[in-house]
């Protein structure tokens, strides 16, 4: 703090010192000029209306008449003629300098990182912007040029306004300044910071409008803002720069401040009209953008950073297939089906294997997770079961989910093929067919689970009160749980730590990760169902594995069981639970439930 500072006190004492730039004091003045000195013996003789003569009166109300339309008329010369002025750097003053009366009155801008300890302080940051901003200034003037040329050509011809253009555009040689940064930390795929900027600025914007024969000069000067925004980079993803969108908002109401030169004079010196556009731009940008109102600006296309989630679920009936190829030596086949989703990475599903017959009849039913049914197909697979060596496939076929409408069931006959590519000679070789019934059922959107506000940071809460047990909706749906990691957990043996979810006798195992305390797996598994899990448990499991032989391979690092009425009921849960027979273990769990 020892270096020099700019005088920001000033800012507002200018505002008014500049009203002798004002054309109506220009007039008013002139017109006491005229009326005064160059008729004293009218103002005098005025001063005593017994004494005053018909002649004097009548001088003196001529001169006071002539001064004002005169001064109006110099004062409108003056201001139409005048030049913006080029904005000069304020003068600093280094701290020592000072008396303490001064020191008091700049108490407010000392940085936060000395105020709060929750801010951290970031002069690396200060002389990275400081190094870059004359790069900066363009860029940005760059933009605003570009963005503002289809706004001005809209109101060309409108109002008179022949001509709208920047005869300059800098923001100064004065960057921001960042006075400390609070870094939050959340169970969300997010990073999320809140920089207490400061710009005392001293911006060279000066907007050239031309009206019928006029040509009107508008200046921005004496610009200073103070904010204290939010910045969220969410959710992050495995893609450059690994975040897909920047989400602003502001924290409290900004404080703007700055002034506006018109034809050479400030009109925010008129009384009443600083104070009213000072506060209605407040107001303007606390509707928009103060918490929890956000902006959110777009950093990678919408299908690249997008996380693909579950939005339905495909209901599959495999009814019969019809004439299939002869492939054992008896001349018949032991056909099943195997059906997959494309872009799965998970098993296929198996219908039960119908022995000896070339037109089995299966009517087996099955569901699939489904994330983009405007770009998923259905695989479908006829293989002939052999109790030896591999299994040969007799055809196949792909039905496209676009096809679907949904809720509506639809009935395909479809003829097997080799191969995917219809003009492939092998495909004229008749197969058989195959009979399926399809089904697709989209998750119900409840969007009011999720509209409430924080609690703290990271977490939601709903509104609305809870609601009891028999108003749940019920039906299918589908149990969605992430393990996204693990943080201490330390074994006695080795640490290769793996998590087990257990769930309804089913069991699902995460990667083992070799050596650490603190695993991070984000391994998602799905549980279909075909009621609300209420007054249901899950247990995870946090192991240990010893990658050579060994008689105690297995070790259980702590585990915990979460109850699953409060997911049913706000729709999804992402909390950080200690782990049981663990001394400092935590694991970090996200658990989803949709129903269709």
């Amino acid at each position: 703090m020892s270096a020099g500072i700019p005088n920001l006190g000033e800012n507002s004492s200018q505002l008014f010192l500049s009203c002798s730039e004002n054309v109506y004091f220009l007039a008013v003045l002139l017109g006491f000029y005229l009326f005064f000195y160059l008729h004293p013996i009218s103002l005098r003789s005025s001063l005593d209306f017994r004494e005053m003569g018909f002649l004097s009166t009548f001088l003196g109300i001529i001169g006071f008449g002539l001064g004002i339309p005169i001064g109006l008329l110099v004062g409108f010369f003056l201001f139409i003629y005048s030049e913006a002025k080029d904005v000069e750097d304020p003068v600093t003053r280094p701290l020592y300098e000072l008396d303490s009366s001064a020191l008091e009155d700049i108490l407010p801008e000392i940085p936060f990182w000395v105020k709060n300890p929750d801010y951290d302080r970031v002069d690396w940051l200060n002389k990275f912007i400081s190094d870059m901003w004359p790069y900066l200034d363009k860029a940005i003037c760059s933009t605003i040029r570009t963005t503002a040329q289809p706004i001005f050509a809209e109101y060309i011809g409108k109002y008179h306004i022949k001509a709208i253009e920047f005869k300059n555009l800098s923001l100064g040689t004065l960057p921001p300044a960042i006075y400390g940064l609070k870094v939050y930390e959340t169970n969300e795929k997010e990073l999320v910071m809140e920089p207490a900027v400061r710009w005392a600025g001293n911006p060279n914007i000066v907007l050239g409008l031309k009206v019928l024969s006029l040509e009107i000069t508008v200046q921005l000067v004496d610009l200073q803002i103070f904010t204290l925004p939010r910045i969220a980079l969410k959710p992050l993803v495995p893609t450059f720069p690994c975040f897909s969108s920047i989400v602003l908002s502001l924290m409290e109401k900004p404080h703007l401040d700055f002034g506006i030169n018109v034809l050479g004079g400030d009109v925010m010196s008129i009384p009443g009209l600083y104070r009213y556009v000072q506060e209605t731009i407040k107001k303007q940008i606390a509707r928009l953008y103060l918490w929890p109102q956000t902006l959110e600006i777009p950093v990678l296309d919408a299908s690249t950073a997008a996380i693909k989630k579950p939005v339905g679920i495909l209901h599959v009936n495999v009814v019969r297939a019809l004439k299939l190829l002869k492939k054992d030596i008896l001349g018949t086949s032991d056909p099943y089906v195997k059906l997959s989703l494309s872009g799965e990475r998970l098993p296929a599903k198996k219908t039960t294997v119908k022995k000896n017959n070339l037109n089995p009849e299966w009517n087996e039913k099955f569901k699939l997770i489904v994330k983009e049914p405007d770009t998923q197909v259905l695989q479908l697979e006829v293989y002939d079961w052999d109790k030896v060596g591999g299994h040969d496939r007799l055809g196949m076929q792909l039905v496209p989910l676009k096809l679907l409408t949904p809720y509506e069931a639809k009935e395909f006959k479809l003829d097997l093929l080799k191969h995917t590519n219809i003009s492939n000679p092998q495909n004229q070789k008749k197969r058989g067919q195959i009979q399926v019934e399809m089904n697709f059922v989209p998750f119900r959107e409840d969007s009011a689970k999720f509209s409430g506000p924080l609690n703290g940071y990271g977490r939601k809460e709903s509104r609305f009160s809870r609601a009891p047990d028999d108003e749940v909706e019920a039906g299918a749906g589908l149990l969605s749980v992430t393990v996204q990691g693990a943080e201490d957990v330390e074994g006695e043996r080795h640490n290769n730590p793996y998590a087990l979810v257990l769930f309804r006798g089913e069991q699902k195992k995460t990667k083992m990760i070799k050596r650490t305390r603190d695993p991070i797996w984000d391994e998602e598994f799905q549980f279909m169902l075909e009621e609300p899990p209420l007054h249901q448990k899950i247990h995870i499991e946090v192991k240990s594995k010893r990658t050579g032989i060994s008689f105690r391979s297995k070790e259980s690092l702590g585990h915990v069981e979460i109850n699953l009425t409060d997911v049913v009921h706000n729709g999804r849960i992402n909390e950080k639970y200690h782990l049981i027979n663990s001394k400092n273990g935590v694991i970090h769990v996200e658990i989803r439930w949709k129903t269709v």
